[in-house]
């Protein structure tokens, strides 16, 4: 890991020292001393491969390659600083400002001392190399293995990785059948409110019940249905809300009504609802008793009620605990057929290769690696994974023998696993990460900061990833698309496991396996990578020993300081990254801003503020990455005008809140992603035109910019823009957005939406919200267009034959106001739709129909139709064979009831294997409906008054949905 960080720091260092270099008439003294230093870094770079590799095992090498790396990141450190100085004092020409700068700090010593102290580092670096011999470490080419020259690369992108996904799992049918029958026990012969599975982490407790949790019949038997993480980070409020929001699918409302209720009272409401309907909760990763005892009281466990529970735990005791006389299930691990089954499926089916003779070697020793897997289904998929990289036999030997040694080392399992035959497991998953380039190590790492079962949003961790300086592109390609190929190897390695894909089939979430993130943290620990503060947690932990450069902060809400008090002076910290809510007091935030000075990274995310976020903030002129998603703010400093060094800067806070935003932007040239507050305000107009860099820029309006200076940022790929006067855009009668591939249109102008979307046309996501109309009759010829959302857009029903004649349109969704108040009919012609996947449909109450013609549709595949309480009946799905999943959600009971098993409608969608139905409770369904059905009424009646004009409420409905997540 050392090799790792000394690469990035030099390739780091190259743009900070050509820049002193250019400079050396003036910063005489410091250009030496740079060179000097990366000349050492550079010779040190071919040792520490195998320096690397034998730290394992000699404990005076560990503490050789730990001193190396400090003094690494160290010398960026000063550099950096120096740099930064330097610049921040430019007025006029570079030379001028360097003359004058350069006296000012010869009179302060400070050149000197900034070169004293990188001597000092290189100094210290020679006598390290020097020392090398003693440790027996060798110098070890750029192409050996291991390494991640081009060779290695090139040779990686002929191998095809087979994907770990749940058409994978082998062994357990019968104990899906067995648990689905134990859940739907009809009410006279149930004895079990919980049923639980235990077992190792890893041997396919979560993949079980997932199984379980979208059996077709297990499905239609529950009404409603919840799925919660319960990770060491929860407390029991938050595990109680979750849940019962998910059951009741709660509006935004019903949520802040929801967390504005004491725990007693959300206690008492989840358990009442349990009691009286019919509901499946799974509980997943219940870690210890204390955990149970925290959310027991919303849990009705020794009542008879419809409603179960389906619980996953490493620990026997915490399902006895539970419901001693609920059902137990241990998973077990996989016998030596079924190991070799679900090995053979991923390292040797498909391979065209693969001879007789060849097989019956690689069959030979894969099924004596097996046997170091323990019947673990991560660890011999991992396995798997690792072989079907390699084409030769030699090859398989070599893994085979690096296996062996690995397992000699020993392991290191919970203690109450040992001797159970698990022996082994972790260190395949160890061998794994040994074989990743170091690039892919180190973002890999940076995995480990994210809490258990965290649903990681894969744009903001490549946009971490980029922060730190883990990514770097010397070619034409986007940093962004780097770091995303980044991911995508991780996954195909599986060392990361997809959570969400995107409309346009990319990553959108990931998260770590419960055995990777145990290595994860392993590895993290060991070379002293990054530190958690865990405030939730009661166990100790000892200081970690040397320089933490990365933090990650778990918050709970008695939190009312910084960081443990051995934590507070750690000033060389790069990164911290809090979870959870707070509410930050100003000791608590100028302590963090005066204390750490070298911060590149601060997710800051969830906060609410006594005061304004201090002025002091501005000193942090190192930050690359800045996010202050979904506090409480009410107004951006304008000292954040000196972090020059940003490339991410996320302001989104909660909407209702109006933050001020000063003219501050002018100078981020290494902007790329700025994301504004929802309700803004700003004193003058925001300088945009020198942020060349900037891809994505999200709600901005032209009272905030002048149209000119957007319409000159070239490499915009994501922009939300609130247009209200079409004079700028008629103006610039050159705008076209061709490099722009995610469009948010949002006003009340006709002209000005016509005007946009006509001049949009290589978009592959786009976005209309207000009242356009009509469409462009040439929309089906946009070449890329492959998602479309309208809301508020007033069509015409009419206008659909337009939407289904768009060849790439894969996801379709038609929110609040899509259709004007004299629509009725929804009609879906044969053939129209050809590529669409996803269709959603809410709120749709201007139209009481929708007919499907056989033919339409011949490729979707996911269904959502949520509070189109005027639909009368679902149409003729049965045409659409296609279909795999149906979602209603927030429909009226009949209807409802007409789809189910036994209903009228049933036949429509019996062939599509899950159906689900999320409602919310009955005796709030009657005041949901009404309300709906009255604004409904009164947003027709302005709708005729008013032809196109669109109600705040249609404006107001459409922007929560799209910001709730339809597409981030």
């Amino acid at each position: 890991m050392a090799e790792a960080v000394v690469s990035i720091v030099t390739e780091g260092l190259k743009p900070l020292g050509d820049f002193i270099l250019q400079e050396a008439n003036f910063l005489s003294g410091v250009g030496e001393q740079v060179e000097l230093a990366q000349t050492e870094l550079r010779l040190m770079l071919g040792y520490l491969k195998d320096a690397d590799a034998k730290q394992g095992e000699d404990e005076v090498v560990r503490v050789w390659v730990a001193t190396v790396r400090d003094a690494a990141y160290d010398l960026e450190d000063v550099i950096e600083t120096f740099v930064l100085k330097v610049a921040s004092k430019r007025k006029g020409s570079m030379t001028i400002v360097l003359k004058r700068f350069a006296c000012i700090l010869r009179e302060g010593s400070y050149l000197h001392k900034t070169g004293s102290e990188i001597e000092k580092i290189t100094t210290k670096l020679s006598k390290l190399r020097s020392r090398m011999e003693c440790y027996d470490i060798k110098a070890i080419g750029s192409g050996s293995e291991g390494s991640s020259s081009s060779v290695d690369r090139q040779h990686d992108q002929r191998l095809t990785y087979a994907h770990f996904s749940e058409r994978h799992v082998v062994g357990i049918e019968g104990d899906v059948e067995i648990l689905a029958t134990h859940l739907m026990k009809e009410e006279e012969e149930q004895f079990h409110r919980v049923v639980s599975i235990w077992g190792m982490g890893g041997s396919g407790k979560t993949t079980l019940a997932r199984q379980v949790y979208h059996h077709n019949k297990v499905r239609r038997h529950f009404d409603s249905f919840a799925w919660v993480c319960v990770s060491q980070q929860y407390e029991g409020r938050g595990v109680l809300e979750e849940v019962l929001i998910k059951l009741t699918a709660a509006t935004k409302e019903q949520r802040e009504e929801i967390e504005r209720k004491k725990r007693d009272e959300i206690a008492e409401l989840l358990y009442n609802l349990l009691e009286n309907m019919s509901c499946l909760v799974v509980l997943d990763d219940v870690w210890n008793t204390g955990t149970w005892n925290s959310i027991k009281a919303g849990f009705p466990v020794n009542k008879r009620t419809r409603s179960c529970i389906l619980l996953t735990t490493r620990n026997k005791e915490v399902a006895l605990h539970v419901d001693e006389n609920g059902f137990l299930h241990e998973s077990r691990p996989l016998n030596a057929n079924e190991s070799w089954k679900l090995f053979e499926n991923i390292a040797i089916f498909g391979r065209d290769d693969t001879v007789v003779e060849i097989y019956a070697k690689k069959e030979e020793l894969g099924k004596k690696m097996l046997q170091h897997c323990g019947g673990l289904p991560l660890a011999v998929i991992v396995l798997a994974e690792l072989l079907a990289r390699k084409r030769t036999v030699d090859e398989w030997y070599k893994v085979y023998k690096n296996v062996d040694v690995y397992i000699r080392r020993g392991t290191e399992l919970e203690p109450e696993y040992k001797n159970q035959g698990y022996k082994g497991a972790s260190w395949v998953l160890a061998l794994s990460y040994d074989h990743l380039p170091y690039r892919l190590k180190l973002c890999f790492l940076y995995l480990g900061h994210f809490p258990e079962d965290y649903e990681i949003p894969v744009k903001r961790l490549t946009q971490l990833w980029m922060a730190e300086g883990l990514i770097s592109s010397t070619s034409i390609d986007m940093i962004e698309d780097v770091s995303y190929g980044c991911l995508i190897e991780l996954v195909e390695r599986c060392m990361v496991q997809v959570g969400k894909y995107g409309s346009s089939k990319k990553i959108k979430t990931c998260r770590l396996h419960d055995l990777m993130r145990d290595l994860c943290l392993s590895k993290g620990k060991e070379e002293n990578f990054f530190d958690i503060v865990n405030f939730a947690s009661t166990a100790s932990k000892a200081a970690p020993i040397g320089k933490v450069r990365r933090r990650a902060i778990y918050l709970d809400e008695k939190v009312d300081y910084l960081a443990p008090t051995r934590h507070e002076r750690d000033g060389q910290l790069r990164s911290l990254l809090y979870f959870g809510s707070l509410i930050w007091k100003k000791k608590m935030i100028d302590k963090m801003f005066n204390d750490f000075k070298l911060l590149r990274v601060l997710k800051f995310e969830e906060m609410r503020f006594e005061v304004k976020l201090p002025s002091n903030i501005g000193d942090l002129v190192h930050l690359r990455f800045l996010s202050l998603k979904n506090s409480e703010m009410n107004q951006l400093p304008s000292s954040v005008a000196s972090l020059v060094c940003l490339q991410t800067l996320d302001v989104r806070c909660k909407d209702k809140v109006l933050v001020k935003i000063p003219n501050v932007f002018s100078k981020m040239e290494q902007l790329r992603h700025l994301y504004m507050p929802y309700k803004h305000s700003v004193s003058e107009k925001l300088s945009l035109a020198s942020l060349s860099s900037l891809q994505t820029l999200v709600h901005i309006s032209n009272q905030d910019s002048d149209f000119k200076e957007l319409v000159q940022l070239n490499n915009l790929r994501k922009l939300s823009v609130n247009f209200e006067i079409l004079e700028e855009i008629s103006k610039a009668a050159f705008f076209t957005m061709n490099r722009v591939q995610s469009l948010c249109v949002v006003s009340t102008s006709m002209d000005i939406l016509k005007s946009i979307v006509y001049r949009c046309r290589y978009v592959s996501k786009l976005k209309v919200m207000g009242p356009i109309g009509n469409l462009p009759e040439d929309l089906p010829t946009y070449p890329n267009l492959t998602k479309l959302t309208l809301c508020g857009t007033c069509l015409e029903d009419t206008q659909i034959k337009i939407l289904e004649k768009l060849p790439k349109l894969q996801t379709l969704f038609l929110g609040v106001g899509a259709f004007g108040a004299g629509s009725r009919d929804l009609v879906f012609s044969s053939e129209g739709f050809p590529s669409l996947e996803v269709l959603y449909l809410n709120g749709l109450s201007e139209l009481s129909y929708w007919w499907v013609s056989e033919g339409a549709m011949p490729s979707l595949c996911r269904l959502y139709i949520e509070n189109w309480i005027t639909l009368v009946e679902v149409p003729r799905l049965q045409y659409v064979s296609t279909l795999k999943e149906i979602t209603i959600k927030l429909m009226p009971d009949t209807f409802c009831s007409n789809l189910q098993e036994g209903g009228k409608d049933f036949y429509k969608i019996q062939h599509v294997p899950s159906v689900l139905f999320e409602s919310i409770v009955a005796e709030q369904w009657d005041e949901a409906v009404k309300k709906r059905m009255q604004l409904a009424q009164e947003r027709r009646k302005q709708l005729n008054q008013e032809k196109f004009r669109v109600s705040m409420y249609v404006q107001k409905a459409a922007l929560q949905f799209i910001d709730a997540g339809v597409d981030n």
